[in-house]
């Protein structure tokens, strides 16, 4: 029964063979474009020396102790509108930083160098000390000292910080919006001085409420 079955099955001559491949080329060649046809070719990675690749290694470290502080005020008070200020620069600065990496390791350019900070924008910077890397970034001593405080002092210093911080971080993606070559980093660091004015505005005035300045 089953030789029967089979030997009544149509058998597929090779010139029948060579037709459907025939057939399939053809018709791959007109629904899949020649990649000569309409294709733009990639954009160059920016040197390592640019101010895209220069801006997104200097800003993910100023975005991350931004992170930690907003971590560390926010187990140190109850307070309802500080928290949900440190919850929102965990979460945007956190996925900025995220992108920018990202953009580094698609690029092929490190994540670190040995060029002295912020060297991209045409001047030299000179660190604080005592783990202040860049302008507006806090010291062990003051990160330490928010670890210490509690309710109200931990508020005003965070937010007086965090001021600090916002400040420069803000003047470096102003000088990344005009100097960037790539679309990726001049709409970032354009979208971060406003974001950061936006939020230097309200510290302010949570400040005032607290009796306070920066």
């Amino acid at each position: 029964m089953t030789s029967a079955v089979r030997s009544s099955r149509p058998m597929m001559t090779a010139g029948g063979v060579v037709l459907l491949l025939a057939l399939g080329l053809v018709a791959l060649m007109l629904v899949r474009p020649s990649s000569s046809a309409g294709s733009a070719a990639p954009a160059a990675a920016p040197s390592d020396a640019s101010a895209d690749v220069g801006f997104a290694r200097d800003m993910s470290i100023h975005h991350q102790q931004a992170v930690e502080m907003s971590f560390i005020v926010r187990d140190r008070t109850s307070d309802v509108a500080v928290r949900r200020l440190a919850y929102d620069i965990i979460n945007t600065q956190a996925n900025q930083r995220g992108m920018m990496l990202g953009w580094l390791e698609m690029w092929g350019r490190a994540k670190s160098s040995s060029a002295p900070p912020m060297e991209w924008m045409g001047h030299t910077v000179t660190p604080r000390g005592g783990g202040s890397l860049m302008p507006g970034m806090a010291t062990d001593t003051e990160l330490d000292a928010l670890r210490a405080a509690k309710g109200k002092d931990a508020e005003v210093l965070f937010l007086k910080l965090m001021t600090a911080h916002h400040r420069a971080g803000a003047e470096m993606a102003q000088a990344a919006a005009a100097a960037a070559g790539t679309d990726e980093i001049r709409n970032l660091a354009a979208g971060m001085v406003r974001g950061q004015q936006s939020e230097i505005a309200l510290m302010a005035d949570m400040l005032k409420e607290r009796g306070s300045t920066a």
